[in-house]
């Protein structure tokens, strides 16, 4: 995308990251952005910006436990967050609620969305009482990879439907902002 940050780029005369923020705030009671490097490019927002808790840039299983920590930390008797990425702004409004059923239903330790027979693990629901297991699987093991740890535990995996397009679809590439112009034009049909 040219550098910098690809969810600051407008999508309909807003930041991607707006689109993403009022899907998921409609989803849960409290809402943080993790991010690393200067805070104040999230300024606008209003909402807590939370670094990674483990050093050199570890990925997406280090932004979830951040998430983890600062869930435990800042709201008593919490016991799931839900995570999104912030460059795929089409997500489904009843992600949340699906992941949830699926846990209680398949008394699961994890829900994962996908689409497409496509995993899109950084789209779930986890329980903060793995905080520990995932910080020593990031410090000790130095696993990177979502699906290396959370096979280790039972996932819940939900379907979410690709029509009229991917709810999942992220965008990545200049052309893909294009795409995502046209989804919400209306003028691309899946």
């Amino acid at each position: 995308m040219g550098g910098g940050d690809k969810n600051l780029r407008k999508l309909s005369g807003r930041p991607i990251l707006s689109h993403v923020i009022d899907r998921a705030q409609a989803q849960v009671d409290h809402l943080i952005i993790n991010a690393n490097g200067d805070p104040g490019r999230f300024e606008e927002y209003k909402l807590p910006i939370v670094r990674d808790t483990v050093g050199g840039f570890q990925g997406p299983l280090a932004g979830i436990l951040s998430g983890l920590e600062w869930a435990i930390e800042n709201v008593p008797g919490a016991e799931w967050i839900a995570t999104f990425a912030t460059d795929a702004p089409f997500f489904p409004s009843d992600l949340v609620a699906k992941l949830s059923q699926a846990v209680e239903a398949g008394q699961a330790d994890i829900a994962c969305a996908t689409s497409g027979e496509r995993s899109h693990p950084v789209f779930a629901l986890w329980p903060v009482s793995l905080k520990d297991d995932l910080h020593h699987a990031l410090t000790v093991e130095e696993i990177r990879k979502i699906d290396r740890w959370t096979g280790r535990f039972r996932v819940a995996q939900v379907e979410f439907s690709t029509e009229p397009f991917d709810p999942f679809f992220n965008i990545n590439k200049p052309e893909d902002l294009k795409e995502a112009q046209d989804y919400l034009d209306g003028s691309v049909e899946n």
